[in-house]
């Protein structure tokens, strides 16, 4: 288990300085097929996922602040263990001293050792001792407790506590190659429990490698929430239209859109890396042969790559700070800092002016993030309206079950029959 732990106190340190998980796990990884690749994840992504918490204790626990990053992690992670697993105590208490022995130094296992056996003898009243704290109650930075509190006085709670839940394994049925009848059975076959959910989803009970589940290299499902799947329904595009998919990668929504009607798309990313991404999707999922391009290019530098043929929809899923699918990626809420909010919706801006004059009039341009953040959203849209009379604002038509005010979807949690992320959409046509 020691290997385990350092390995992810290494992941967790990346993040901190700045790195994403994914490429921090793999920064991380020995490729010893042996060793437990599983609980490495789980346990970087569980500590993120309750950092606030786990340094409130671990700060209470010692007299002197530690200076060493690798040592704090290492103490979070087996705070995290000793919180949330069903690790044995002992067992997650002498591996960590191991630990801390071969990742910074001998002279650090009595500092964990002591940590540790005393937060175990003193639990009960470690947690009356912090639990005052916010970023300690609910495990996000404060900057971005008050402007979750600001934006949404009446769900604050609500979205924060749905952020720091497991997400769940959601499925989209891909339509070009089977329906969701179809892949219920075959799941049922193989005895793997799952549910229907919104329009096309599919709701796997216990998460586990999608390359596992029936029908994966046949392109029969995509992994997609629910709140994602929503973008090709509303963007409403029908046979024979000119699609533009402005910022594609990794291609979920492109497949989708492409699946559901007769269109001719590009898709269209800056990163030439992540068109690769779309590209392997298209192709597993079936709709590769349709009429669509894969394109590298800036949406926000027309010029370059356009064709001065205007297009009758324009999905826009901007950049964002993410944080309405922090229960995926919880490295974003020890990433991001204030200030990132309006450096992305300074971006956001420069994406809205150079696709508008993109659109044909009478077409329809569907702005969205997977934001909770009013700066990024609302007061968003409603700035470009102000500087474009030609814009009219249309109604979103969602099932009842979508939990939402107005264009913002809320994180909701794992009770809830749309057991979605957090999302924004707005829906403009062009008069």
């Amino acid at each position: 288990m020691h290997h385990e732990q350092m390995q992810a106190a290494r992941a967790v340190t990346r993040v901190l300085e700045g790195a994403q998980l994914r490429t921090a796990l793999a920064e991380v990884d020995d490729g010893d097929a042996s060793r437990g690749h599983t609980l490495v994840q789980e346990l970087a992504y569980g500590t993120l996922r309750h950092l606030g918490r786990l340094e409130a204790i671990a700060g209470y626990l010692v007299r002197k602040p530690m200076p060493d990053a690798l040592l704090r992690a290492l103490v979070d992670v087996a705070l995290y263990q000793l919180e949330e697993t069903r690790a044995p105590a002992f067992a997650v208490v002498d591996r960590a001293v191991v630990a801390a022995g071969t990742l910074v130094r001998p002279q650090a296992k009595p500092l964990v050792n002591a940590l540790l056996r005393r937060y175990l003898r003193e639990r009960q009243a470690v947690h009356a001792a912090v639990r005052g704290d916010e970023v300690a109650r609910w495990s996000y930075p404060q900057w971005w407790i008050d402007r979750v509190r600001r934006d949404h006085p009446d769900d604050w709670v609500a979205i924060l506590e749905a952020g720091n839940a497991r997400p769940p394994l959601t499925l989209r049925v891909n339509r070009a190659v089977t329906e969701r009848k179809a892949l219920l059975e075959a799941f049922a076959s193989a005895r793997i429990a799952a549910r229907p959910a919104g329009a096309a989803g599919i709701i796997v009970a216990e998460p586990r490698p999608v390359t596992d589940l029936p029908g994966f290299a046949a392109g029969a499902f995509a992994v997609q929430d629910l709140g994602a799947q929503l973008a090709a329904p509303l963007l409403a595009a029908t046979d024979g239209m000119r699609v533009l998919d402005a910022c594609a990668a990794p291609g979920g929504k492109t497949a989708h859109i492409l699946a559901e009607s007769d269109v001719d798309v590009i898709a269209l990313d800056i990163d030439a890396e992540r068109l690769d991404r779309v590209r392997d999707n298209l192709v597993r999922l079936r709709v590769a042969d349709r009429r669509v391009q894969v394109v590298h290019g800036d949406a926000g530098r027309p010029d370059a790559w356009w064709d001065r043929r205007s297009f009758d929809r324009i999905l826009l899923d901007v950049p964002c700070t993410a944080s309405g699918v922090v229960r995926r990626h919880p490295d974003g809420k020890w990433r991001h800092r204030a200030s990132d909010v309006d450096r992305f919706a300074r971006e956001q801006a420069r994406l809205l002016e150079a696709a508008w004059p993109l659109l044909a009039p009478g077409g329809k341009l569907l702005y969205a993030t997977c934001s909770v953040f009013a700066a990024e959203n609302g007061n968003r849209i409603d700035a470009f309206f102000d500087r474009h009379p030609d814009a009219l604002r249309e109604s979103l038509t969602l099932g009842d079950d979508v939990e939402r005010r107005d264009g913002q979807l809320l994180p909701w949690s794992s009770g809830a029959g749309h057991n979605q992320d957090g999302f924004f959409y707005a829906l403009v046509a062009r008069r």
